[in-house]
C-alpha cells in the first residue's frame, strides 16, 4: 500500500520557524534558568540523559513506521532511479560532505564528525512529504525510503568510521554501533510490530489517518524539546562564539548545492522522467537528521559541538528541501527532464 494522503501539517509546514524559536528559547534559558537544562542532562544512565534518550526514541519511532517490507518486492519494476538514489546516498553525498568538512572545519573535529554523521544518513521520513508536494512518484518514494531503512542499519556505522578515519579522528565505534542499534534497530522492530498489530486490529485507514499522524506530532514535539535543551546547555558558548554556527553552516550549505546539482545532472543524463527524477533528487540530497543528532549526543554528549552541528543540519534542511520542490517543478515546466 502506498500512502497518497500525505500533506504538510501545521508543525511540519513551519518547522524551520519552530527550530529558530527553539534556538532562541534555549539561549534564553541558558542565561536565566541554566539549572533546568543541566538538571535534565544530569538524569543519566551510562552517560546518556534519560529524558533526552526518551525524546530521541520518540523522534525515531514515527520515522521508522514508514518502513514497508512488502514494497521492496517492487524494487525491480523500475530499478534505475532507485539505484541512482542509492549511489547518491552512499557514495557522493557522504564523500562531498566529508571533503567539505575537512576543508572548512580543520581543527574542529566534533564539527567535522557532525557533518559526516549528516552526510552518511539518508532520509527515511520527511522525504515522503516532500515527494507529495513535488508531485513525484510516491511508489518509488516508499520503496526508496524502505530500502534506506535497511541500508542505514548496515552501512551507517562503517561509513562514519571510514570517513572519520581519513584524518584519524577518534570515534568510539562501539558507541556508534550502540547508537544504530538503539535508535534504528529497536524503533524499527517496534514500529514493524506495532504497525502489524494495529492494522490488524483497527485497519490500515485508522493506522495511516489517526495513529501515524498522532505519533508524528509527538515526534516533532520531542525534536523541539531536544533542541531547546541542546541550545540551553550551549548558550553561553554560542553567545560568546556565534561564529561556530556560521562556520558549520558554510560547508553544510555548499554541500547541499553540490549534491543537488549532481543529482539534477545525473537524473537528466540517465533520461529519467520528472516524477522519478524529482524523487531521486529529493531523497539523494536529504539527511536523516534524527539519527545524526541521536548519534552525536551518544558519542559526545548533549552539550557538545557535534550535537549542535547536527542540529544546524536540521535547521537548513527544511527550507532547502522546500526549495528543491519548487526548483524541480520549475525545471520540469521548462522541459529539463523527459516528458
Amino acid at each position: 500500500m502506498v500512502e497518497d494522503g500525505f500533506k504538510l501539517g501545521f508543525f511540519e509546514k513551519y518547522l524551520a520557524l519552530w527550530v529558530f524559536l527553539c534556538i532562541l528559547l534555549g539561549l534564553f534559558l541558558s542565561q536565566y534558568i541554566p539549572v533546568l537544562s543541566s538538571t535534565i542532562n544530569n538524569m543519566q544512565i551510562g552517560g546518556i540523559s534519560i529524558p533526552i534518550g526518551i525524546c530521541l526514541f520518540l523522534m525515531m519511532y514515527p520515522a521508522l513506521l514508514n518502513f514497508q517490507l512488502k514494497e521492496l518486492r517492487k524494487l525491480f519494476h523500475n530499478p534505475r532511479p532507485i539505484i541512482l538514489t542509492l549511489v547518491s546516498n552512499w557514495i557522493w553525498a557522504p564523500l562531498v560532505t566529508a571533503f567539505l568538512a575537512y576543508l572548512f572545519l580543520s581543527g574542529h573535529n566534533q564539527l567535522i564528525v557532525s557533518l559526516i554523521l549528516l552526510g552518511s544518513s539518508p532520509c527515511t521520513a520527511m522525504v515522503l512529504v516532500w515527494g507529495v508536494l513535488a508531485n513525484g512518484n510516491q511508489e518509488q518514494n516508499v520503496v526508496n525510503t524502505s530500502l534506506n531503512t535497511i541500508t542505514i542499519m548496515f552501512l551507517y556505522a562503517p561509513m562514519v568510521s571510514l570517513l572519520t578515519g581519513i584524518q584519524n579522528i577518534q570515534v568510539d565505534r562501539m558507541a556508534l554501533l550502540i547508537s544504530v542499534f538503539v535508535f534504528i534497530g529497536i524503533p524499527l522492530v517496534l514500529g514493524y510490530i506495532s504497525k502489524k498489530y494495529l492494522t490488524g486490529k483497527k485497519g490500515e485507514d485508522w493506522f495511516f489517518e489517526v495513529y501515524k499522524p498522532a505519533v508524528g506530532k509527538i515526534a516533532v514535539i520531542a525534536l523541539l524539546t531536544t533542541l531547546i535543551v541542546l541550545f540551553s546547555l550551549n548558550g553561553n558558548v554560542l553567545i560568546q562564539h556565534p561564529e561556530e554556527m556560521i562556520l558549520v553552516s558554510i560547508p553544510l550549505l555548499l554541500g547541499f548545492i553540490i549534491v543537488v546539482g549532481l543529482n539534477l545532472f545525473v537524473t537528466k543524463l540517465a533520461g529519467l522522467r520528472y516524477r522519478e527524477a524529482i524523487i531521486s533528487v529529493i531523497i539523494g540530497s536529504s539527511s536523516h537528521f534524527e539519527i545524526a543528532i541521536a548519534t552525536a549526543i551518544t558519542l559526545y554528549g548533549l552539550g557538545s559541538q557535534a550535537a549542535l552541528g547536527t542540529t544546524m543540519g536540521l535547521f537548513w534542511e527544511v527550507p532547502i528541501m522546500l526549495s528543491i520542490v519548487y526548483l524541480g517543478k520549475a525545471l520540469n515546466h521548462k522541459g529539463f527532464w523527459k516528458e
